[in-house]
């Protein structure tokens, strides 16, 4: 393993403006988080992309979408010309068992064509564990480095562990398995110990090796501050979920049952997860600090990363408006659709009316007004809340006509309002997970259009049978709610033209 014996120098930042940084992988989880932390720095950034239209959309004024892949060298070659370092983020493990080979013509095919373009700097990340006895996936990310240093461009190797992050494929197998299994499966072969690294110190050490003022050939392991088994790793996700998870050491459950089991509990992460599964018999852990980036003391660790992570879905989700995320089409799905671990069910009505008309009985929703629909209902869950020791409907509302942040609506906390637009109510009354209800007034070609939005976050499988129980009787209530919305606003106006 090529070594630095000390942290090499940063370029001046007017130096780094100047060159060109090739991006591959933008459309990955990490590539995505660093292209928006290099647009950000104002660098002059290239994404290689096989569907540049998909990435178009997402860049800066300073970065260039360019078609290109990996596997075909001759469009390396123009991707490449001009570019002064090169972060390969690529990998093949979504394909299946050929991966091995398609990151071996890969890196190969890169570490050629960046070598004749003149390329002065590749930077890659790896995979941590020690060079004996390694997994196919982990020998194959340990190649990968080889290959690329070997066709002549100096290469800084960042090796990490676990990636602890909402998208990251290791923290979101992890993910899974709490949530939808009532106990932590670990097997004896899965007691070995990771390093895991959160997201953010993953940018910063990537940003840190972009910037080397001069070129830099160097493998460098990175890891957070905590050593753990992935048991002990899947407990600290249940323990900030509020999941009551015991641990299962069967010795049956082998390695070639977990590949067949892991794409049904990991949708859209499967085929990675399983082909991750044998490196579980691998220690990744760091056993000399890198010496770029954040200090051992300022990394993060375990439990700081997984709270980050799940604050910060929280801030998305927040700020989302799922009229431009949701289509016609996927609003009569049951069960509505999957969001990372919350579960979306969205409905629409026209409306005649201004946007500050339609919204103002949105506003006045709950107390003495009801809920336009069923109210009944809602004086039952009331009272059975109340029986569960909740709050159930009795705080009423402090205005009748407007609300504000924080305001109480029945069993409801108003978490952000936007008078004439936007609604977001937090439900607090006792169930399996945290529900958000969210209505949002806007302007189309077709004319105004009322939405109505319900995202349930379940606690595990006990809320996921919840929600697909339930959901009939939710369609059922909140479409008939979202009705009696349309006809309170049509009944308190005459009808404008939205023209």
């Amino acid at each position: 393993m090529a070594t630095a014996p000390c942290a090499p120098i940063r370029a001046a930042d007017a130096e780094l403006a100047k060159r060109v940084t090739l991006l591959t992988g933008a459309s990955g989880y990490v590539g995505g988080q660093l292209l928006r932390q290099l647009g950000r720095s104002g660098r002059r950034v290239r994404c290689m992309s096989r569907r540049p239209e998909t990435l178009q959309q997402l860049v800066g004024a300073r970065t260039k979408v360019v078609e290109g892949d990996v596997l075909d060298r001759p469009s390396l070659r123009r991707v490449l010309c001009g570019v002064h370092t090169a972060c390969y983020l690529v990998h093949s493990m979504a394909h299946g068992p050929e991966f091995e080979e398609l990151d071996y013509r890969a890196a190969t095919n890169f570490g050629v064509a960046a070598r004749a373009a003149g390329v002065s700097q590749i930077v890659y990340l790896g995979g941590l564990g020690d060079a004996r006895d390694l997994s196919p996936h982990l020998a194959s990310r340990h190649e990968v480095g080889e290959l690329l240093r070997e066709q002549g461009v100096p290469t800084v190797e960042l090796r990490a562990s676990i990636v602890i992050g909402s998208g990251s494929a290791s923290f979101e197998t992890v993910r899974a398995l709490v949530e939808r299994l009532p106990a932590i499966v670990a097997p004896p072969w899965t007691e070995t110990l990771a390093q895991p690294i959160a997201i953010d110190d993953v940018i910063a050490l990537l940003v840190a090796a972009l910037s080397f003022a001069h070129p830099v050939d160097a493998t460098y392991e990175i890891g957070g501050t905590d050593r753990l088994t992935y048991a002990e790793l899947m407990r600290e996700y249940a323990r900030q979920r509020g999941l009551r998870r015991g641990v299962l050491r069967p010795a049956l459950v082998t390695p070639r049952i977990a590949r067949s089991l892991l794409p049904v509990l990991v949708p859209g992460h499967g085929r990675i997860a399983a082909a991750m599964v044998d490196s579980l018999r691998n220690e990744t852990v760091v056993h000399k600090q890198a010496p770029i980036g954040p200090s051992p003391q300022q990394s993060s660790g375990v439990s700081v990363a997984i709270a980050h992570t799940l604050a910060d879905e929280d801030r998305e989700f927040a700020r989302r408006r799922w009229s431009q995320a949701l289509g016609q089409e996927q609003l009569q799905r049951f069960g509505g659709l999957a969001y990372g671990r919350r579960l979306v069910a969205s409905r629409v009505v026209p409306v005649r009316r201004r946007n500050e008309d339609a919204f103002r009985p949105i506003e006045r929703i709950g107390g003495e007004t009801g809920w336009y629909s069923d109210n009944w209902f809602w004086s039952l869950r009331g009272f059975l809340d109340t029986l569960r020791g909740g709050v159930g409907r009795r705080r009423g509302r402090r205005d009748p006509g407007r609300l504000r942040v924080g305001d109480a609506v029945d069993f409801w906390r108003v978490e952000s309002v936007e008078s004439g637009r936007f609604l977001r109510l937090s439900a607090e009354m006792k169930m399996p997970g945290r529900l958000w209800l969210q209505f949002e007034v806007n302007a189309t070609e077709q004319g105004i259009l009322l939405r109505q939005t319900t995202i349930f976050d379940p606690a595990g499988y006990v809320g996921r049978a919840y929600w697909y129980l339930l959901y009939p009787v939710h369609r059922w209530v909140f479409g008939r709610m979202l009705r009696g919305i349309s006809r309170a606003v049509h009944r308190e106006l005459p009808a404008v033209s939205t023209t």
